[in-house]
């Protein structure tokens, strides 16, 4: 019999910030198994939930706190048996104590995750370039895990970052695809690289969905991807030892 490599680890995705995100993570990690069969993939379940208020207006003070849909959906990931949760959206991470918390669940750190990558690179970066929304720049998520390693982030100026990347990321929400939203990215991301950095963050989860990497000259890093495969690693660890009879 064929064993999956999650065999002990179900992967609890908690989503729906945006529906196309959490689709496009879930294509990810499928993609990062290094499964022959349908057994050899991650068990894997998934709450989607496109009412949670905006991340972003909660943080800047205009919306309502999402920490209790949130937590309702960590909870539901819990009681269907995922053992560890992933969170495919940058700006949620904001939350991520009360999350933990409460679910009582360990939740595996997307932005944690991307400095530890960071900073195993050869050659060395040093600096990065985030394009992510306004709340995850405000909440200061990414600064504080990358200065533990070392590396400094550049980020777009008030204006750029409201013409050019919320822009693009709210386009990208409303099913938007196209030069509308790779145009404003791509120039956004060549500021950046002006600016001194050797690789672009795509520090929202809907960027990769609007940004093609060959439009960035330096390095484009997916959190997602990089989750995926922090997931993957994760669940190849708990695999249970097999022991002959």
């Amino acid at each position: 019999m064929t064993s999956s490599p999650g065999s002990r680890e179900i992967i609890g995705i908690l989503g729906g910030m945006g529906p196309a995100a959490t689709a496009d993570f879930f294509a990810k990690l499928v993609a990062m198994t290094p499964g022959h069969s349908d057994q050899g993939h991650l068990k894997t379940v998934i709450w989607s939930d496109p009412t949670i208020p905006d991340r972003t207006e909660a943080l800047l003070g205009t919306g309502l706190d999402p920490t209790p849909w949130l937590v309702k959906g960590g909870i539901l990931l819990r009681d269907a048996g995922a053992t560890v949760i992933a969170i495919p959206c940058n700006t949620a991470h904001a939350f991520v104590p009360q999350i933990s918390e409460q679910v009582e669940l360990p939740i595996v750190h997307m932005i944690g995750e991307v400095a530890r990558h960071l900073a195993a690179l050869h050659p060395s970066v040093r600096t990065a370039g985030l394009l992510a929304t306004t709340g995850t720049v405000r909440a200061g998520l990414y600064p504080q895990w990358l200065e533990r390693v070392g590396i400094k982030l550049v980020l777009p100026d008030s204006d750029s970052q409201e013409a050019d990347v919320m822009v693009a990321i709210r386009a990208v929400k409303a099913g938007k695809r196209g030069p509308l939203v790779t145009d404003p990215l791509a120039r956004a991301a060549q500021r950046l690289v002006d600016h001194g950095a050797q690789v672009i963050i795509a520090g929202c989860t809907e960027i990769p969905l609007g940004l093609d990497a060959g439009r960035v000259p330096v390095l484009l890093v997916d959190p997602c991807v990089v989750l995926a495969k922090a997931l993957v690693r994760r669940a190849q660890t708990a695999r249970k030892p097999e022991h002959p009879q």
